[in-house]
């Protein structure tokens, strides 16, 4: 597996080697050794979770807040998603800004989303089967939420407003500027 740090350096994709022939194909989703050398500390998940969905419906931008803040391992299973991650830690110098990236059941990256971001999805195929880790338990006491279509974020989605598919829940998070922030982060993966 491959690790590279994105433009927003605490946002990492993961690409494993893919191993194939005219019978199939074969790779690990997942070492936790491989990743923690690449860290540089360790990361316990606990809990794994997935997602259908049809085409154009957006699923974020959510984040839980501490003591139950989230690191997120995400990848798509089946289709194709323009993954949305937003760095919501107030004393980071990438503050409001986000990083979107296509994740595919062809090239079957994976992107590490750290406590501290706030993360979203849209479906870009018609039809998505959507897998993550995460190394804390839900908690809706901490559950929060940022506007998709936030004008100071600016987020493009690859699809027409008229196609966007929402939850309740979804349709009425606050804007970026009234949302609560991480104020400080002293450990991004736990």
């Amino acid at each position: 597996m491959k690790f590279k740090r994105t433009a927003i350096s605490d946002l990492i994709i993961c690409e494993p080697i893919i191993r194939g022939d005219d019978r199939g194909y074969f790779i690990e989703t997942f070492r936790q050794d491989k990743l923690e050398e690449f860290l540089g500390f360790n990361i316990n998940f606990c809990q794994d979770n997935e997602s259908k969905s049809t085409y154009g419906v957006l699923r974020g931008l959510h984040y839980q807040l501490p003591p139950y803040a989230q690191t997120k391992l995400v990848r798509v299973i089946k289709g194709s998603v323009l993954d949305v991650a937003v760095d919501i830690r107030q004393d980071s110098p990438t503050f409001g800004q986000h990083l979107a990236v296509e994740l595919t059941e062809e090239n079957k990256k994976q992107l590490l989303v750290p406590r501290g971001f706030a993360h979203g999805f849209v479906v870009l195929s018609e039809e998505a089967i959507f897998a993550y880790k995460v190394d804390n338990y839900y908690s809706l006491e901490c559950e929060r939420g940022i506007a998709f279509d936030d004008k100071k974020i600016g987020v493009d989605w690859k699809v027409k407003l008229e196609d966007l598919q929402l939850s309740p829940k979804d349709l009425i998070q606050p804007v970026f500027e009234s949302a609560e922030y991480f104020k400080e982060i002293t450990k991004l993966y736990v």
